[in-house]
């Protein structure tokens, strides 16, 4: 897997309410896990642009509600910085719904993706609608 450009503030803990930003039925995710993530005693996971999540969908078609879902992180609020020293931050956050194969769940993204997306997962990339 390619390494992101960027260096992101990881700032989405475990209970932070995400847009999904797809057509695969879901339309409001929770944040239960982190993929990868280390564990201390007494911390949160911490996600970011690029991290995969594990997710349960709150608001949606009948049949998605309280399922658990891999969710890929598209964009966050919280200013990151790029290697060519802009600094980048978005309206809100959001995820799109992937399989175990991190192939997306939708066929289309109606907002914009990261940049870092594009470059580290590119069939998500081929289904957005702009990248930023």
């Amino acid at each position: 897997m390619k390494g992101l450009s960027a260096s992101i503030i990881k700032t989405l803990i475990t209970g932070t309410r995400l847009v999904c930003d797809d057509n695969s039925g879901a339309k409001e995710l929770m944040i239960i896990g982190v993929l990868g993530a280390g564990s201390k005693r007494g911390k949160y996971p911490k996600a970011g642009i690029g991290d995969i999540v594990i997710a349960s969908v709150k608001k949606g078609k009948p049949e998605m509600i309280k399922k658990k879902v891999k969710a890929l992180i598209i964009r966050q609020k919280k200013a990151y910085r790029r290697a060519n020293g802009m600094f980048v931050c978005f309206e809100d956050n959001a995820a799109v719904v992937v399989n175990d194969d991190y192939l997306p769940v939708g066929t289309d993204i109606k907002g914009a993706v990261a940049l870092e997306i594009a470059e580290r997962y590119p069939k998500v990339a081929a289904i957005s609608s702009s990248k930023m």
